[in-house]
C-alpha cells in the first residue's frame, strides 16, 4: 500500500508555524507605514529604520519569550512569511490606490528578491534571538535541520 505523508511530515519540526505567520504579518507594519503617510511624515529613511529595528526586537522576544526550540528557523521563515504577504499586500492595494498592478508580482526576479531579503532579516534576527537566548542560559545551540 503506497501512503503519502502528511503535509506536516515535510514541515521542519520545531518550528511553530502560528507565531512564525504572526511575526511575518507584524512586519507589514512597514508597508502599511508607506502606505499611510507615516513614512513621509515621520521622514525616511530613518521611519523605516526605526520600523525595522522595533520589528526586529519584537521577533527576538517573541521567540526567546516563547522558548522557540529553533529561534533561527523560526524567524528565518517569519522573514519569508514577510516577504510573501508583503508581495500580496502590494498586488491588493497597488491597483485599489489606482496605481495598477505594480510591485514584485511585475517581475519574477524581484519575487526571488523581496523573499531572499527578508529571508537575510530573519536570519539576522535569528542569530540575535540566539544570542539572546544563550545569554539568558537557554540556549539550544540548534540553528536548523534536523536534530
Amino acid at each position: 500500500m503506497n501512503r503519502r505523508p502528511s503535509p506536516s511530515a515535510s514541515a521542519p519540526p520545531g518550528v511553530p508555524w502560528p507565531l512564525v505567520l504572526s511575526l511575518g504579518a507584524l512586519a507589514l507594519v512597514r508597508p502599511l507605514m508607506n502606505v499611510t503617510g507615516v513614512t513621509e511624515a515621520i521622514g525616511s529613511p530613518w521611519a523605516q529604520l526605526g520600523a525595522t529595528l522595533l520589528v526586529t526586537l519584537a521577533w527576538v522576544a517573541a521567540v526567546v519569550a516563547a522558548h522557540v526550540p529553533r529561534p533561527f528557523l523560526t524567524l528565518v521563515c517569519a522573514g519569508v512569511a514577510y516577504g510573501a504577504l508583503a508581495i500580496l499586500l502590494s498586488a491588493v492595494l497597488s491597483p485599489l490606490l489606482g496605481e495598477g498592478l505594480q510591485g514584485p508580482l511585475t517581475n519574477p526576479l524581484a519575487v526571488v528578491s523581496v523573499l531572499a531579503v527578508n529571508a537575510v532579516w530573519g536570519a539576522v534576527a535569528g542569530g540575535l534571538a540566539l544570542v539572546v537566548a544563550a545569554g539568558l542560559g537557554r540556549g539550544s545551540g540548534r540553528v536548523s535541520g534536523r536534530g
